[in-house]
This record gives C-alpha cells, structure tokens and sequence, in this order.
C-alpha cells in the first residue's frame, strides 16, 4: 500500500511538473479553396504570465522553429490580478523578430485595464504587435489576401438581436467583417458562442482562433478535462478544430500555455498551435 501511495505521489508531483513547465506543438491543416499557397500560423493563447526557461527563451525559441509567417496571441497574457506587464511585453518584443503578430483581447487585459488603468493596447502596441479590437486589417501574405480581424466577445448570431442575447455591436462589426472575398481570420478569445449557438456556421467566416477554456485546466485520465468557464464541471469541449456544419469553416481552440493561481494546470500540457493553411 506504502508503495502504491509513492508511485501515486510521484505520478502527480509529475504531471503537475511537466504542465507546468514543459511545451508541446499540436500541429492542424486547414483546407480552403480560397488559398493558392500554404500560410503557416503560430498561435499562442493564455499565458498568464508564465515563463518558460528565462525570458521565455524555450518558448520563443519553440515558435522559431516553426518559421511562422504569422502568429496571433489570443488573448490572457496577463493576469488580471498581478500587476505587471513586462513578461507580456518582453514576450511580444520576441515575437515580432520571428514574425508579424496580431493580438486580441482576453478577459484578463480587459479586467486589467479596468482594475490598473493600463492602456493594454498602448502599450502591446509599443511592441511592433498589431492589437485588435473591433477592428481588422487586410493584408497579402506569400500572395495570398487575407482578412484578420479581432475582437473581444461572445459573438452570439444576429439571429440572436431580438432575445436581446446577441450584442448589436459585435453583430455590426462581425457583418462588416465578412463582407470581403478575402479568407477570414478572426481572433476571439470567448469560444463558447462558435460552438455552442453554432456561431462558426452562422457567420461567414473563414476560420476563428480562441482559447480561454485551456484545456479542462485539470485533464483526467479517460475523463477529460475537469471544468471550463462556461461550460463548468466535466466540459464536453475544451480544444482541437471544430467545423461549420458544412466543414468550409472553422474554429481552433487551444488547450493555451499557463493558468491563473488559484487553480493550477494538471495533466495538461502547455500548448503551442501551428496551424497550415492549405489549398
């Protein structure tokens, strides 16, 4: 029995350990007849100011090694309650020799903001970062027209107005956002709208990156995640790509990288998505 308890101890000191410090790559194709050439994309979700090796340099040298022609962070870089930004910011300064990035809000800066009075999108500016919020940028890359935009939400389906359930201007923003031929990429850190009320096959829009669930925060072996925030207790979704009922479009949902204090990762290994967008 001694023994049993040892091993067992050893399992979990363990699991805590490497989900805590250690990264992993999960790698996604994403098919569109929209695209002539492959774009690959880093997403990097939910840090929550979490380091891995000093400065971050295991992680920055991890999105490296996947030659990004873009990475998009979706949001939580922050915690809402610890005053400090400069893992965010030393991070983003990183990331930028590597690659464009886009950044999104999470409920982390915007409670930051609130509670500090940091201007966040000032200061991840300052960075190179291109932030998003309620806004979208049209750019070329390796001759491919893209859309990106960002915005922080439920984005619940207009069809949703008149229940008073669906926000108007998210539903303005997002009607204006998917008016264009161009392949659209939408940064949103609240996923539960996509899936939920089916907000992937409501909206035409191309492909969607989110995080905030990450990953169950405790994983459970032959069970799955313990709790996400909306979906609370045992959730039935917490990560991978999740398609319109027509399979053209597309929502990736990341398992992230940290979590805040009070409920530490376990059995859930830090992730960092890369994404190819195919022909």
């Amino acid at each position: 029995m001694f023994l049993v308890l040892i091993c067992l101890s050893g399992f979990i000191g363990y699991e805590y350990y490497i989900s805590k410090h250690h990264l992993t790559v999960t790698d996604y194709a994403i098919e569109s007849g929209k695209l002539e050439d492959s774009v690959r994309i880093v997403q990097l979700t939910d840090l929550h100011n979490s380091e891995f090796g000093d400065g971050n340099e295991e992680l920055i040298d991890l999105v490296e090694a996947q030659h990004p022609d873009l990475i998009f962070v979706t949001g939580d870089l922050l915690n809402s309650d610890e005053e400090r930004t400069d893992i965010a910011v030393s991070l983003l300064e990183r990331l930028n020799v590597i690659a464009p990035v886009y950044f999104s809000y999470g409920n982390h800066e915007k409670e930051y903001e609130e509670r500090y009075g940091e201007d966040i999108q000032a200061l991840f500016e300052q960075t190179g970062t291109k932030v998003l919020e309620f806004g979208y940028e049209d750019i070329t890359v390796k001759g491919q027209a893209l859309r990106i935009g960002g915005l922080y939400g439920y984005c619940v389906p207009a069809e949703f107005l008149e229940t008073g359930e669906a926000d108007p201007q998210e539903c303005a923003f997002l009607s204006d956002f998917q008016d264009t031929d161009r392949y659209t990429i939408l940064l949103c850190h609240m996923p539960h709208c996509w899936v939920e009320n089916d907000g992937i096959s409501s909206w035409d829009i191309d492909c969607v990156f989110s995080g905030h669930i990450h990953g169950g925060q405790i994983k459970l072996p032959f069970i799955g995640g313990l709790y996400a925030p909306d979906q609370g207790f045992f959730p039935e979704w917490t990560d991978g790509l999740f398609y319109s009922k027509d399979q053209n479009k597309v929502m990736v949902l990341s398992r992230g990288l940290g979590s805040t204090e009070q409920i530490p990762r376990w059995n859930n290994v830090p992730e960092v998505v890369t994404v190819d967008l195919e022909p």
